[in-house]
């Protein structure tokens, strides 16, 4: 499983209600998640290399871990 936590960056809180998704090695993307109100999105994906998608645009590009941490 694969968590991702955005933040803003200006301030460092937790994004609420942020659409998120995984792009898996590029083969496929993942369903989208809103964040909760800890600013966290869950996937039931093994960690691997892909990126992840807030709110339409890449924000992170690399090795998918088991938690991953964005600022928006």
């Amino acid at each position: 499983m694969i968590t991702v936590k955005v933040c803003y960056e200006s301030s460092g809180d937790p994004a609420k209600d942020k659409t998120v998704s995984l792009g898996v090695e590029e083969l496929f993307r993942t369903d989208y998640e809103l964040t909760d109100s800890e600013g966290e999105a869950r996937f039931n994906v093994e960690p691997c290399k892909g990126r992840v998608f807030v709110d339409g645009s890449i924000a992170f590009k690399g090795y998918l871990r088991e938690r991953i941490v964005v600022y928006v």
